[in-house]
């Protein structure tokens, strides 16, 4: 399938409607809205849905959470990303301990239309966000896909898959478990 041109944008409130339309009623996947990794088990648990989307709509406000993908005005893609310390699951999970003690930005999450999977969009998602984190003088990007041909419907893979990592440029920094890699991208300067 070709893959289609896209522009990209942080997450501003000026571009929630966007996020949301993209996101639909479910928010991405059970009432996510891409809080998972940002809050305690227990708190994302009573805040699926709405309380979640308001929790997400708080931190727009604040400041970009990530990038959207456009394709003409419409929102086709999500990538979540900040520096590591600002996502307490990272913290706390067993597995994605860090790889070191350099200071990473991490990607933890993509929502993609299902009319643009397999186009290409995760991985431009990734370059996008490598020239973002590097404009804000990040050095090191990680990320944690899971490998290809997992049992889960492509809305469980929202982490990303290893191929997509691997032609954005990233190199395996760690295989912590069978279905997880921590994979990461050095980021140079312009």
């Amino acid at each position: 399938m070709k893959e289609a041109r896209l522009r990209f944008a942080p997450l501003t409130p000026e571009r929630w409607d966007a996020f949301a339309e993209l996101f639909g009623p479910r928010g991405a996947c059970a009432g996510c809205w891409c809080m998972w990794w940002r809050l305690e088990r227990k708190d994302y648990r009573a805040g699926q849905g709405a309380t979640n989307k308001r929790r997400m709509k708080r931190l727009v406000e604040k400041e970009p959470p990530g990038l959207l993908a456009y394709a003409g005005k419409r929102a086709v893609g999500w990538v979540a990303l900040a520096p590591r310390s600002e996502y307490s699951g990272l913290a706390r999970a067993r597995t994605l301990k860090p790889v070191d003690d350099q200071p990473v930005w991490s990607v933890t999450c993509f929502y993609v239309a299902k009319d643009f999977r397999r186009r290409g969009t995760t991985t431009a998602l990734l370059e996008a966000a490598a020239a973002y984190v590097r404009r804000r003088g990040g050095r090191i990007l990680e990320g944690y896909p899971s490998p290809p041909g997992g049992p889960w419907p492509d809305a469980f893979a929202y982490t990303g898959l290893v191929p997509a990592f691997e032609r954005a440029g990233f190199h395996l920094a760690a295989k912590p478990s069978g279905a997880r890699r921590i994979m990461r991208r050095t980021l140079t300067k312009d």
